[in-house]
C-alpha cells in the first residue's frame, strides 16, 4: 500500500468510526446512512484509492474537472463501477456534460435548471436521479430553492419522464448552528416525503458537523476534507 493509500485508509476508518458513532447515538441504523466521498480539487487517482477501499459513492462540484476525472477513472479502474454525483451549482449550458459523467444532481434548484436536465438526458438509459437543494436561509447568493418553494420544484421535477426525484440536499448556512439548520431541514424533507414518497434522501452534513446531520435524519452525508485532507487551490 502506498502512503497516500495508506492516509486515505486510515482517513476512512475515521469517518466510519464517527458515522457509526452518531448512527449509535441517534438510535439509528447504520446502514441507513450513506458516505458520499468529495472528490473535488483531488485527482482520479484519490478517487481510484478510496472506490478500492469500497467508497462507491463519488462527488465534484465543477463539471469541468469532473467530465475528465470520470473518464480518467474508467482507465485506472475499468472493471469497478461507482456513481458520480454533482453536488455543486450546474450552469443550465453544462446540463449535457453533467448528464453524461453523473449518475446524481444533488444541486437542482430551479425549473429552468430540471428543464435543461430533462433535455440532456434524453439520451440517457435510465432517467437521471436528482435531489433538490434547498436554501435553509433563503439567501439567493448562495444558491439553493427556498424551502417554501421546494413542493412546487418537486411538482415540477416529477413531470418529467427523463428525471427520477430522490430526495432534498442542503448546506448548513453560514452564522447558523448547524443543528438548528438540519432541524429545520429535516421538516421540509418530511413534508416532500408525504407528497412524493420516492424522495426518501436527506442529503446533509459535511466533514465538520456530519454528527448533528445524523442526528436529523440525514441520510448522505458528504464528506470531503475529513477523508482526503485540506484542498489545494481549484483550477481556473
Amino acid at each position: 500500500m502506498t502512503d497516500r493509500a495508506a492516509e486515505i485508509a486510515a482517513n476512512l476508518a475515521d469517518v466510519r468510526e464517527r458515522i457509526d458513532a452518531a448512527c449509535a447515538k441517534a438510535g439509528r441504523d447504520r446502514s441507513d446512512v450513506r458516505l458520499l466521498a468529495v472528490t473535488k480539487t483531488f485527482p482520479a487517482s484519490d478517487a481510484a484509492i478510496l472506490a478500492d477501499l469500497g467508497v462507491l459513492d463519488l462527488a465534484e462540484n465543477r463539471d469541468q474537472d469532473a467530465a475528465p476525472k470520470a473518464d480518467e477513472f474508467k482507465v485506472l479502474r475499468p472493471e469497478t463501477a461507482v456513481r458520480w454525483h454533482m453536488v455543486g451549482r450546474v450552469q443550465r449550458n453544462k446540463a449535457r456534460s453533467v448528464a453524461r459523467w453523473a449518475d446524481e444532481v444533488q444541486s437542482l434548484d430551479s425549473t429552468r435548471l430540471a428543464d435543461a436536465l430533462t433535455q440532456a438526458a434524453a439520451d440517457r438509459p435510465t432517467p437521471l436521479d436528482v435531489l433538490l437543494q434547498a436554501s435553509i436561509d433563503g439567501d439567493p447568493a448562495r444558491g439553493g430553492c427556498p424551502l417554501g418553494d421546494l413542493d412546487y420544484l418537486a411538482d415540477h421535477v416529477i413531470r418529467s419522464s427523463e428525471l427520477r426525484l430522490r430526495g432534498i440536499m442542503a448546506v448548513a448556512p453560514l452564522g447558523m448552528e448547524p443543528a438548528a439548520a438540519f432541524e429545520r431541514l429535516a421538516g421540509a424533507a418530511q413534508q416532500l416525503r408525504a407528497l412524493y414518497p420516492t424522495a426518501r434522501e436527506l442529503s446533509c452534513g459535511m466533514s465538520n458537523d456530519l454528527e448533528e446531520a445524523v442526528d436529523h435524519g440525514s441520510t448522505c452525508v458528504r464528506v470531503g476534507t475529513a477523508l482526503l485532507g485540506g484542498r489545494g487551490l481549484a483550477s481556473p
